[in-house]
């Protein structure tokens, strides 16, 4: 009644450890898809992730640059604006300055007498201050 279990248990054994081979072999290569899928879909969200990134930063480095450029030329057309004033400004006292000489000379031209010299005093601030007129003027050119 004693029948040979030896047999019995080597093929229980075997059986086994075929089973456990099978399994092995199976769950290797699923572990190396399951990994290689993880490293995958790691790599595709970084670079995902690091293309929306450097899309906002962008979007906002030209926000910024749009809002300087446009106080610039606010700040520009605000600094042309009162040049142009101040010049204008000066144009028009250098004006009246000249037509005031020109007055004084004219009245001198009328009463020439002895006075010769008063008269070369006034001719000689005429033409310096048509001198300054004209050098304003080509400031003013220059800046417009």
């Amino acid at each position: 009644m004693h029948t040979d279990t030896g047999y019995e248990t080597r093929s229980a054994a075997s059986y086994e450890r075929s089973r456990q081979t099978r399994k092995k072999g199976l769950s290797l290569p699923l572990f190396l898809f399951i990994w290689v899928l993880l490293i995958g879909s790691g790599v595709l969200g970084t670079i995902w992730y690091t293309g929306k990134l450097k899309q906002n930063l962008t979007d906002q480095v030209n926000q910024q640059t749009a809002q300087q450029i446009s106080a610039m030329q606010a700040d520009y057309k605000k600094q042309l604006e009162e040049l142009t004033t101040n010049f204008n400004g000066e144009l028009t006292t250098i004006q009246g300055k000249v037509d005031a000489i020109n007055e004084l000379l004219e009245f001198s031209k009328d009463n020439m007498s002895s006075k010769t010299d008063n008269s070369n005093k006034l001719y000689s601030q005429i033409a310096d201050v048509k001198k300054q007129l004209n050098e304003l003027k080509k400031s003013l050119d220059v800046l417009k």
